[in-house]
């Protein structure tokens, strides 16, 4: 399974870092996604990491702001959140996939339980 940690509430302009620790099975032959969801909207993906760690990918909306990083002795991912927009107001999930990262959820073997992240003044 995938355990989540971090989130809550910041101003815009702040920072916040989100943990996903897996449990019962190594990341080392794991990518992980980060996705998150908006009220109303469709689940989207943020970032992935490759299981080596060596290969990053993010989306537009947060590159340059949004670093993913793994932790192999600790399995676990972060996702380092910094300079924070109310759109990026979301519930934020990590998946894991047996492959590199794909945009079709259903690829993905195991989600996190989900975390808040509202940015607001």
């Amino acid at each position: 399974q995938l355990v989540q940690s971090g989130g809550g509430l910041v101003q815009p302009g702040g920072s916040l870092r989100l943990s996903c620790a897996a449990s019962g099975f190594t990341l080392d032959y794991h990518d992980i996604g980060w996705f998150r969801q908006a009220p109303g909207k469709e689940r989207e993906g943020v970032s992935c990491i490759s299981s080596s760690g060596r290969t990053t990918n993010y989306a537009d909306s947060v590159k340059g702001r949004f670093t993913i990083s793994k932790d192999n002795a600790k399995n676990t991912v972060y996702l380092q959140m910094n300079n924070l927009k109310p759109e990026d107001t979301a519930i934020y999930y990590c998946a894991s996939i047996p492959q590199p990262c794909t945009a079709n959820l259903d690829d993905y073997d195991y989600w996190g339980q989900g975390t808040q992240v509202t940015v607001s003044s």
